[in-house]
């Protein structure tokens, strides 16, 4: 029965009377006996990723790193262990549902097969954290101190923290900023400083005022809806999810009549979503858009690689967006079951502590890392900056915001509520259908989903 439960949670998302009745069955919460091994270490370390973008990071700055094998698939340490990445897109849950089949399997699974880390990002982070679902190892049992990470942002550790306990590091901090173009700036507002964009775009009234202008010289102010759509989903009064009810944040329909009146008024690009062709062309030099929402890592992940070799390089620069906002957020765990503590343990505090290794993470990668005093350090120093900003110095866009960030209102449900809200309502950007086939589409495609929420409502803002 045990069983049965935590594999029907793992495939979805665990609802409160879900995780309430395992934990009354007498099934292992996690908190009674050590979650790792105390034996020999493995040879082989299975970590799944999302994407690339950490495993690079890994290979590029871990110490213990030897070489890795010609298809990327492995990385060999100095000591002889290999480690294994296994890559799902996070794309419509397909990451979440291949961790999910691995993890019910993880009891039964042989020494070499189990998985020893996850990544995570906030959105979802939830889930698997949960005691009662036992799936993570408090990073205590690893013999991760509170003085090893005392550097970190409290609102990373707040994030993964539950009871006491904290199950996940970060090496990144993610609060957002508006990255613009330098070239269209100067032609439209006669500087691309970036003290004088802010002043152009320092609140939502101004920011319009300067869209109208982009607009009259032919350019658009951002790429699309999904753009924005961080920037109000981080300034919701609430939760998506309260019991089995899916609650519409009225900021979320702000959005939504937001975005049509400015695809309407030409003001957006209307790219239809992020992570595709159109929203990279939408980057590239030739490009007549002028902004982007993004935390920190979406320069190197983002705009770098459509303007690398150009003369577009180096057209970039930042400034606070019109709202704070923040954007993502990745997290190492170390999974119940690893035979391969130690291994884990040196790879989470080289990762995510090292001072060494997280400045080169924001020197080379443009990374806002996980270590505040480095960042504040960084934040005043006029030597530091980046080649794709022109060298200006995007940590003092970004640190006050950092120490802002406030995670009240994430829940499980995050990534599947995000992903069917945008999409639901993109044939009406569109105008193939109406506001309320819309909200229709909502209902029926979170509840699909979601089915442990089948049985609540969609409630929307009157």
């Amino acid at each position: 029965m045990m069983k049965r439960i935590l594999s029907l949670m793992l495939a979805s998302v665990m609802v409160m009377s879900l995780l309430c009745a395992c934990g009354s069955e007498g099934g292992d919460t996690g908190s009674a006996d050590s979650s790792v091994s105390t034996g020999e270490e493995g040879k082989i370390i299975n970590i799944y990723v999302w994407n690339d973008e950490w495993q690079n990071k890994f290979n590029d700055n871990y110490p213990e790193v030897e070489k890795t094998s010609s298809d990327k698939s492995v990385t060999y340490l100095k000591d002889g262990t290999e480690v294994h990445w296994i890559v799902n897109p996070n794309q419509d849950g397909v990451y979440q549902q291949k961790l999910d089949e691995a993890l019910t399997k993880q009891d039964s699974a042989p020494a070499d097969e189990k998985i020893d880390m996850f990544l995570v990002e906030a959105d979802y982070a939830l889930k698997y954290i949960d005691p009662t679902v036992s799936v993570a190892v408090p990073i205590s049992e690893l013999g991760i101190t509170d003085s090893d990470i005392s550097r970190q942002y409290q609102y990373t550790k707040d994030a993964v923290t539950i009871d006491g306990q904290t199950y996940g590091l970060s090496y990144q901090a993610t609060p957002g900023m508006l990255v613009y173009r330098r070239s269209i700036a100067k032609d439209v507002l006669g500087t691309d400083d970036p003290e004088k964009v802010a002043e152009a775009v320092s609140d939502w009234d101004k920011y319009y005022e300067t869209a109208d202008k982009m607009k009259a010289k032919g350019y658009y102010m951002y790429s699309g809806r999904a753009d924005t759509f961080r920037v109000y989903s981080n300034n919701v009064s609430a939760p998506w999810v309260s019991g089995t009810d899916v609650v519409v944040d009225p900021n979320m329909m702000n959005w939504v009549n937001r975005s049509m009146e400015d695809i309407k008024n030409k003001i957006s690009h209307n790219c239809p979503g992020q992570w595709q062709d159109e929203w990279n062309k939408d980057m590239a030099p030739d490009s007549k858009v002028f902004s982007f929402f993004f935390p920190a890592w979406g320069l190197d992940v983002c705009i770098k690689p459509n303007v690398d070799g150009t003369d577009a390089a180096e057209d970039w620069a930042c400034c606070a967006a019109p709202q704070k906002f923040y954007w993502g957020g990745t997290w190492l765990i170390a999974c119940k079951g690893t035979d391969n503590p130690k291994h884990i343990k040196d790879i989470m505090l080289k990762m995510t502590a090292d001072t060494d290794i997280l400045k080169n993470l924001a020197e080379k990668n443009g990374e806002m890392s996980n270590d505040q005093p480095l960042m504040e350090e960084l934040a005043k120093s006029d030597k530091f900056g980046i080649d794709l900003l022109g060298g200006q110095n995007y940590i003092g866009v970004l640190s006050e915001g950092a120490a802002g960030i406030e995670l009240k209102n994430v829940s499980p449900y995050d990534q599947g509520c995000t992903e069917c809200f945008q999409n639901a309502f993109g044939d009406y950007f569109n105008g193939k259908i109406d506001i309320e086939k819309a909200k229709q589409n909502f209902e029926t495609a979170i509840h699909e989903r979601y089915p442990e929420l089948a049985t609540g409502e969609v409630k929307w803002p009157s």
